[in-house]
């Protein structure tokens, strides 16, 4: 069966129980994630993603410092492993919606809205205006892809 994309791609349909979560013994969650509007539901799994991507990209760095690099690798190839568990079902449910261009910048305005936090606070890197001057930059992104 294929549909039309409301920005006017086709795609094909999945099983309609395809976004349901269902989890054996925790029926409330998939009634809870159904009830949310498909963009709180991407973007929450696209927060908690970065959340693991940031750490396995950047957390060997001050806590492996001193490890070989394989190692550092086999830990962030395994913290990457969740990322990627909470990324592809945020960005299937996402695409239910948007567009490829919105989900990725979508996931831009997340990634540094998780990085900012973690370079201050884990990493102890002083705060920079380049944040902000990188933030605008993703404000006038966001105002491009996702006019209408």
């Amino acid at each position: 069966m294929v549909r039309s994309h409301p920005r006017g791609t086709l795609w094909k349909a999945v099983p309609e129980n395809f976004h349901s979560f269902q989890r054996k013994g925790y029926p409330g969650v998939s009634r809870l994630m159904d009830a949310l509007p498909v963009v709180v539901r991407t973007a929450f799994l696209l927060i908690l993603s970065n959340i693991f991507m940031t750490f396995a990209w950047y957390g060997h760095l001050k806590n492996l410092q001193h490890a070989k690099w394989y190692i550092a690798a086999l830990a962030s190839w395994s913290i990457a492993l969740f990322e990627y568990l909470l990324q592809v079902p945020a960005n299937r449910i996402g695409y239910t919606q948007l567009t490829v261009a919105q989900l990725k910048i979508m996931q831009e305005v997340i990634t540094l809205s998780v990085f900012v936090p973690f370079s201050l606070f884990y990493m102890q890197q002083p705060l920079k205006l380049d944040y902000l001057w990188a933030g605008l930059c993703l404000v006038g992104a966001v105002y491009f892809i996702f006019r209408a």
